[in-house]
């Protein structure tokens, strides 16, 4: 089997990346236009907040895990964009530096225009866990090296392909009559929680 070129690679990273980032924006900042199996009503989730807080999640959880589960889940939706990254910025001086920068700059665009277009909830924690998270994606690919890089360009457009396919069946896949509001169940069970 041969190696792809550099540009072969480069071509198909950054292919990648832009089908990863449109799965990264939609789910960020598009859940108001479109339902995957009835995990959330888009009608809920037009709304604007801010926490400049760091961790803020702790303070008004009963609960250790749903913040960690929420801070990991932001590091790990951040992590295949930081190997693309690394992929196409490899041969630049910095590239791990340059790879965290991008990712923290892209993840506060994120949050301004969540906020900006009440599109949801805008959190320093957010920021500061998808850059650690574009920042362990770059490691991972730099540890693996190039020959895993063909794989990791695969993994992202299967995910995007997948995440397609979920749009599209939308609503099919759940019932809404069993659709319950965090907010509703927290209630009940008296867990509270600093997003709405």
């Amino acid at each position: 089997m041969t190696q792809p070129t550099n540009s072969r690679l480069r071509t198909g990273a950054a292919v990648a990346l832009v089908a990863y980032s449109a799965v990264v924006v939609a789910l960020t900042m598009l859940k108001a236009f479109f339902v995957i199996g009835m995990l959330w009503r888009p009608e809920a989730q037009r709304n604007r907040s801010l926490e400049w807080v760091p961790f803020a999640l702790y303070r008004d959880s009963t609960t250790w895990f749903g913040p960690l589960f929420d801070y990991l889940g932001n590091m790990a939706f951040f992590v295949p964009v930081g190997v693309l990254l690394y992929i196409l910025l490899e041969h630049r001086r910095r590239a791990m530096a340059l790879v965290v920068v991008v990712g923290l700059l892209a993840s506060a665009t994120v949050e301004t225009l969540q906020y900006l277009f009440a599109l949801g909830h805008s959190d320093v924690s957010d920021l500061l866990f998808n850059a650690v998270g574009a920042g362990v994606g770059a490691v991972i690919a730099r540890l693996a090296g190039r020959r895993l890089y063909p794989v990791w360009i695969g993994l992202a457009l299967v995910a995007a392909g997948v995440f397609a396919v979920l749009v599209i069946l939308g609503p099919r896949l759940g019932d809404p009559d069993k659709v319950v509001e965090m907010a509703t169940a927290q209630a009940a069970t008296g867990v509270s929680s600093a997003r709405p």
